[in-house]
């Protein structure tokens, strides 16, 4: 989408500043913002409120305070200006197309920033696959070919942009041809990607319709506290999570215990018991993670073998080319009329009629202002 599109989006969502405003502080996380959020019922009213009020919500005084001293050193419209530079969106819990599978877990981020193209109907069938950055050549071999075979049956593969199995998962997503979301421990701005080495890798996410996403705002550098939070995401997008080797000490296995904690299935790679590589799966299967020997034992346990023709089934057909160049450029992020005109080149007339009866079959939703999303 363009600048002018991200602009919009701001219009239409004035609260969504001030959720931006509000991660920017260091002491607010996700049971704090909630309280505010809850207590509030306006974000921007938050923004503003006194030392009572915001310790009427449930905060303690000492946070109270550093959120008056430190919300007027935070420039807002310079925020803004960043996201819309480098196009980056943000979706809150106070949207409807924030993720449903992350909603349910414990303290789910407020806020994730993103590029390209973050859908939750998109996403209804996903699976976290990770593991350690120092792969063997058994983690070379086995991780495309399971990935493949996963990726093409329709899941969309989740996983974190580390170096080792995780760039692997990601790349094997995107030659099979299938969507794939890398989730971040820093801000998404050109300059704080991490790791600095993956952001070609990051550029061909989102060109192929996946996305990349954070709960930290733009700006955000990638700190060591940041990946264990960034893990519980990973497994919170996810039906299942698949460790494909790690060592006893690694960040793969506390996706694993998250996924765990969120009622999740966690599958396992077994490797050799000589294998420092192979202490965690093997130790996971040895307390009851599902063991995996081919992407079949994946799919037979979540009963989704039949899961590329449902998401099929699921997509909009349309009724003429018009309607085909419309829903081409339509998502559940609102997309001006005017932006509408110069992406799918229809005439004035033959686009606003096309939307009007695409609206009248329940295919598109009005939001007003000439502002349009998918149904």
């Amino acid at each position: 989408m363009s600048n002018q599109t991200v602009n919009n989006n701001f219009l239409e969502n004035p609260e969504l500043r001030y959720w931006i405003g509000f991660s920017m502080l260091p002491k607010i996380g996700p049971m704090r913002m909630k309280r505010i959020w809850h207590y509030f019922q306006s974000m921007q009213l938050a923004w503003s409120a006194e030392m009572i009020d915001l310790t009427q919500a449930g905060l303690e005084e000492q946070i109270a305070e550093e959120i008056i001293l430190k919300r007027g050193d935070i420039d807002l419209n310079n925020i803004l200006e960043i996201m819309a530079r480098e196009n980056i969106k943000a979706v809150t819990l106070a949207d409807d197309f924030y993720p449903k599978l992350l909603q349910e877990i414990y303290a789910p981020p407020p806020i994730l920033f993103y590029q390209g193209e973050f859908n939750s109907a998109k996403d209804e069938f996903s699976l976290a696959i990770v593991g350690t950055r120092k792969l063997s050549n058994y983690g070379r071999q086995v991780t495309p070919e399971i990935t493949k075979a996963l990726a093409e049956s329709g899941l969309v593969i989740i996983s974190g942009l580390a170096l080792g199995i995780d760039s692997i998962a990601h790349e094997t997503a995107l030659e099979s041809g299938g969507r794939t979301i890398a989730v971040l421990g820093s801000g998404l701005d050109r300059e704080h990607i991490y790791p600095a080495a993956n952001y070609n890798l990051c550029a061909k996410i989102i060109a192929s319709g996946g996305a990349i996403i954070s709960e930290y705002p733009p700006g955000t550098e990638s700190l060591r506290q940041h990946f264990p939070q960034r893990n519980r995401i990973i497994s919170g997008l996810s039906l299942g999570t698949l460790i494909i080797e790690a060592p006893e000490e690694s960040g793969a296995l506390l996706t694993a215990r998250f996924a765990l904690e969120q009622n999740r299935e966690i599958f396992a790679i077994p490797g050799s018991i000589y294998s420092p590589n192979s202490l965690g799966p093997n130790n996971l299967i040895r307390m009851g993670a599902k063991l995996v020997t081919r992407a079949e034992d994946i799919l037979e346990a979540l009963d989704l073998n039949l899961v590329k023709e449902y998401v099929e089934t699921k997509k909009i057909i349309p009724d003429s080319p018009e309607e085909a160049k419309i829903l081409a450029h339509l998502s559940h992020e609102p997309i001006h009329f005017n932006e509408l005109v110069k992406l799918t080149k229809l005439d004035t007339s033959v686009l606003n009629s096309t939307l009007t009866l695409m609206e009248m079959k329940g295919r598109v939703r009005n939001l007003g202002s000439l502002m349009y999303v998918i149904k």
